[in-house]
Order: structure tokens, then sequence, then C-alpha cells
């Protein structure tokens, strides 16, 4: 539905209505709560939609409040706070909105309600809390819903387990550090705690079946304790070094490891006081790489990077006195070059009150925010702790912020390459099909000689994949083997309930295709759907691509609208054999290892500790695993094949 912009009734403000869909509503003290069930209102022309809409205008408030924007349907579309709720709202209604968002949602509204509040504060406090209940379409903000990673030591009893996972559970009984922004930097320290302290890392359900050690005891990775390897109390004082290291209590880990060194040698026992020496030499050098990081205390440093329509936000984590990484996000604001820390406050208020679960008292910014002291007061009293927010700091604080604002700058220019190059790819492509394409989705068929098929679906658009729209399905109830029927259970699946595409991308020949045809009738559906197979010898730059109408053509190897294809097309396999893999091992029940023929245990280990783990060993290549002792390049070329294989 389009029409015609309302002529303003004030100037408009720096705020943007843009903000971020959540996870659960905090409690909101002191904060009426009501009933936002909106009527359900329909126009019979635009005329009278626009003067309804200025009748609602001229009626507005001066004071601080939150607004709700609503559909046709009654649909809420929009949730969104001010200062001066007069202001704020009519600077919607004005001829020159620039971000194709807000001109998107302006479109669609036909109603809006607001409520007054006493301050500032509870707006933000309000504001993010219907965000949080009602995920109004228009507030999402950030992409990846994902939780940070944290390193997690269980209270099992007597062998507590050392583990990462994403978000703090709150059925777990434990001790959680972090939060780590990247997988890299958990995985990392949980290698090196193995290393050092040889905490057992596997499932409970897999510690309490086992007869005799696994492989990770062969690789001195950990101490057995599964099959009484090693006592409770020496079990214990391993946990307890793990958890000094975690809290940053290196000083103390030195010394009682020095302590444990000399004892072990007055007893003879010289292979024990090996070990600890081994683990203080560890320690040493993984402290001498943390020299830089001396300060005490946490926080969250924040730098913003904006450029030709796009917006970066660096947050770096602070625990313990050490930079534990960063994470760089792509909010879609509309960009205000003149005021960096207005833009920067919107992001902060959507992160902290609805994606992060673990909130330093310090959060350190490069770019004053306009409602700091707000901003504060409400984060303040939804945690139950007092935050501060710096912005003039100095020495090592003043590194922190200069670190984050390179990471923001650096990862800025990377995704502004990536998203010119996508949106010409997206050009081309519309040229060679001679149709407007927006949205992509592509399907793929993952199985191992018919076993734990798994169909995944991929959807791209213009700014790029959209994650959170990505979907696995569990194929049942076929032959093994049988990929047209598991291309057809999961088209049916998807589009009885999802609306179409613009263009349907299918991994596959015409056989795959003619499938996805016949799903589509059933459906009375008619997408844009093209089918792409694998040319010869399976190479890159020589698939051939399939119309519906039986007709196929073929695109030069240096084409961006082909390389588009390929891209998705890689994207869809990678995340179906992702999940393919971990199902078909679920249910074997062992590790993938086991099964190569001619891998036997020998030289199973020797793989591991070349490696250094499974990790290592599925990012070597052929020739990198042909160097393994006992390995040749037949087996090398046999072990590589299982553990890449494509279907």
């Amino acid at each position: 539905m389009t029409h015609e912009p309302i002529e303003p009734l004030a100037t408009s403000t720096h705020e943007s209505p843009l903000h971020d869909d959540a996870l659960e509503p905090p409690p909101v003290d002191a904060v009426p709560q009501h009933n936002f069930e909106p009527h359900v209102l329909r126009h019979d022309s635009p005329e009278q939609k626009q003067a309804h809409l200025k009748a609602l205008l001229a009626s507005l408030s001066s004071l601080p409040g939150i607004y709700r924007m609503y559909g046709v349907g009654g649909e809420l579309l929009y949730v969104g706070k001010a200062k001066n709720l007069k202001n704020r709202v009519s600077s919607y209604f004005v001829k020159t909105l620039d971000h194709p968002k807000t001109r998107a949602l302006v479109a669609r509204i036909v109603h809006f309600e607001t409520m007054v509040v006493r301050s500032e504060t509870e707006a933000l406090l309000l504001e993010q809390t219907l965000i949080k209940q009602h995920r109004p379409p228009f507030n999402i903000l950030l992409r990846d819903d994902k939780s940070y990673l944290y390193v997690f030591v269980s209270a099992d009893r007597p062998y507590p387990r050392l583990s990462v996972g994403r978000g703090k559970r709150n059925h777990q009984e434990g001790h959680f550090f972090g939060p780590y922004p990247s997988a890299a930097a958990a995985r990392e320290t949980l290698l090196m705690l193995q290393k050092l302290f040889r905490v057992r890392q596997c499932e409970n359900s897999f510690f309490a079946q086992r007869k005799r050690p696994c492989l990770e005891y062969q690789i001195k990775r950990c101490n057995g304790p599964c099959v009484g390897l090693i006592s409770p109390e020496d079990y214990a004082r391993d946990v307890d070094s793990t958890l000094e290291f975690l809290r940053g209590d290196n000083g103390l880990l030195n010394q009682q490891l020095i302590e444990r060194m000399q004892q072990a040698s007055e007893r003879m026992d010289f292979e024990q006081a090996a070990r600890y020496r081994d683990q203080l030499g560890m320690l040493r050098e993984v402290q001498t790489q943390q020299a830089v990081y001396t300060l005490r205390g946490e926080a969250d440093v924040l730098a913003i990077a904006q450029q030709a329509g796009l917006v970066c936000v660096h947050v770096m984590t602070v625990r313990n006195g050490q930079v534990l990484g960063g994470k760089s996000f792509f909010p879609d604001l509309a960009v205000d070059l003149e005021q960096p820390g207005a833009v920067l406050s919107e992001f902060m208020a959507s992160f902290y009150f609805q994606f992060a679960e673990d909130i330093p008292t310090e959060l350190i910014v490069g770019d004053a925010l306009p409602d700091q002291a707000a901003f504060q007061e409400a984060l303040s009293r939804d945690t139950g702790q007092k935050i501060q927010v710096k912005q003039r700091v100095r020495e090592t604080r003043a590194e922190w912020l200069s670190i984050a604002q390179l990471n923001a700058s650096t990862s800025l220019k990377a995704k502004l390459s990536n998203h010119l190059e996508l949106k010409e790819r997206f050009r081309v492509l519309q040229a060679v099909l001679e149709a407007p394409i927006d949205r992509i989705e592509c399907f793929d068929i993952s199985h191992t000689q018919g076993e734990s098929p798994i169909a995944s679906c991929v959807v791209f658009d213009q700014g790029g994949a959209r994650k959170r729209d990505y979907r696995q399905y569990a194929i049942t109830d076929i032959t093994g083997g049988d990929d047209y029927a598991a291309m057809r259970q999961a088209l049916t699946r998807r589009y009885k309930k999802q609306p179409l595409p613009d263009l349907i991308l299918i991994d596959g020949g015409k056989g795959q295709l003619n499938m996805a045809k016949t799903v589509m009738q059933e459906l009375e559906l008619e997408p844009l759907m093209i089918g792409v197979s694998k040319g010869e010898g399976r190479k890159a730059g020589l698939e051939t691509l399939h119309r519906t109408d039986g007709s196929q053509f073929a695109l030069p190897s240096d084409d961006k609208a082909l390389h588009l294809i390929q891209q998705i097309r890689d994207e869809a396999h990678r995340f179906a054999i992702t999940r393919h893999r971990a199902k078909r091992d679920q249910q074997r029940g062992k590790s993938v290892l086991e099964l190569i023929p001619g891998l036997g245990p020998n030289r199973r280990r020797e793989l591991l500790q070349h490696f250094g783990g499974m990790q290592g060993v599925l990012k070597a290549s052929e020739a990198d695993i042909a160097q393994v002792n006992g390995f040749g390049k037949t087996l090398a070329r046999t072990v590589y094949s299982i553990l890449h294989e494509e279907r």
C-alpha cells in the first residue's frame, strides 16, 4: 500500500525509528502496564487514511512517552520512544525520508497510539519491554540473534566438566566465565585449559558409559577420571587450578604449582613433578602473551564507524583486565554523520536491554551519547547494579578504545566491499533473468548413502545472508537416498506456511527442478525457480542452469550472476551438511574416524596428536594428512574424502 506523504507538522529530531527485537522482557519498576490491543482499522481510500493520521497528529502531546504504529489488520508494526511525542511522531510523515526501511514502515501505517510517561528513562524502559513482548517486524536491528559464548565449569561431583556454550542456562549449576565474543577465542581458551589441567570435557552420558579411556586421555588432554585413573582429590586440585586461571588469579596459581612440584619431587614422584613443571611453563607463556592487559576490572568497549549508508558497531569485551575479543555488528539504522553518538545510543539501547546476557558495570564509548544520563539510570534499574558510561578515558582504557575503533573501521571496510559487490551481483542476476529479485531461497539435500537425510533452506537478500530465516528440515518416512522425495517434503513443509521469495534455487538438475515444479503446482503457486546442476568434473564455474520450461543455459565462469548463485548454493550445502553430520554421528554413537577402513587405534592416535585434535584434522589438506607418521597418499586420500564427503 502506498500513499503521498503527509505534510510535516513539526521538525524532525535526530532519533531513528529503528530498534531491535529481543529475547525475554525485563522487569520494569514503577512503569504502568497496559493492554495495547488496537482497533482493526480499514480505510476505503488513501485520502481517508491521511485524514485519520492528520487528526491523530494534531492531538499529540509534547511530553515524553512511547508510540506504537499499527497496520491495516491491527498488527503492531513498530514501537518507539520520544522525548517529545509530537515532534518525534510527526517526523515520520515528511517528504524527505531518506531511509528505505522508514519509508516502508510509513507506507503501512494506518493508525498509531501513544502513551505519556513521567520521564525519558521510563520511556526507554517501556519501549524495550514492549519490543520484547510483541517483537514488531520493524524493530529488527541485529541480524545475528546468537548469544555470546561462555566457558563453563559444572558442579558435577566428584568430577566436574569443562565446556563451552552459548548463553547462561538457568538450569545449569556451576561457574560461568566470559562472555567470549568469538567462538575462536572461547575454544582457544578451552584448548589451553585442556593442555594445562586436563579436566574432562566430555558429556555426562558419554562419561558414565566409558569402560576404557578415550583418545583425549591418550593424547594427554584428560586424566581419565571416567575409569578412575585419577583420584577425586587430585582431580579437584586440577579443577581449582582451572577456576583460578579463569578468574585471573595467575599469581596464586603460579605459587600453588611451584609448591605442588616441590612436594612431588620430595615424594620422588618425578613424573608428576615434571607435569607441574610443564604446566608452569605453559602458564608463564600465556601470562607473557597477556602482559599488555594488566588492568583489573570488567568493561565493554564500543566504537562506531559509518560510511555509504552502512553502520558498524564493534563491541570489545574486557573481563578480569583481559581483552577476550570483540564482535562487529551491522545494525540497520539510519545514518547520521553529524551525530554518531545518537546512532550509537540507538544500538546500545537495543543491545543491552534485549540482547546482552552479561553486562559489566563499565561501558566505554568513543562518542558522547545524547541521552547518556537517562540510559545509565534505566540500565542500572534494569540490572540492579550501577552502570557507568564513560567517554573520556586515558591510559589502558584509551588503548582499548583505540583497538575497538580500529576494528570497527576495518570491519566496515570489509563489509562495504562485500556489500557493494553483492549489490552488483544482484543487479546482474536481475538482468540475466529479466525479473526484479531481492529475496532468494535455496534448497539442498545432504545424506550419507541415504543415512540421516537433512534438507536446508538458506535465505539471501541484497543485504546478504538472512541467517535468522535459515531453516533445516529432518527428512523422515522416505526410502534412503531418494533425493526427490526429500526435496518434495522440504518444499511442501516450507511453502505451506511461508510466502514465496523472488527466486527459488534448487541444488540439482532437471529431475529435482521438475519435482519442485510439481510441488508448487500442487500448492497452486507460481514462483520463479532455477535448478543448478554441477558441471563436468563437478568443477565450479561449469554449472548448468535449468528453467521450469525445460530450457537450460550456462553463464561464463567470471559472470557475477553465476558467482551469486554459487555463493548461495554453497551456503545451502554447508548449512545442510553440518547438521547432517551431527545427526549421523549422534545416531552412530561413535567418532567418524572409527568408521574409516584401514584406520586403527594407533593411526587414529597419530592423526589426532599430529593435528592437535579433531578440529585440526578437519582443517588439514590431503597432502598434510599424508605427512603423518604411518600414512601414505592412498590412506590420506581415503581419510580426506570421507571427512569431506559431499553426500
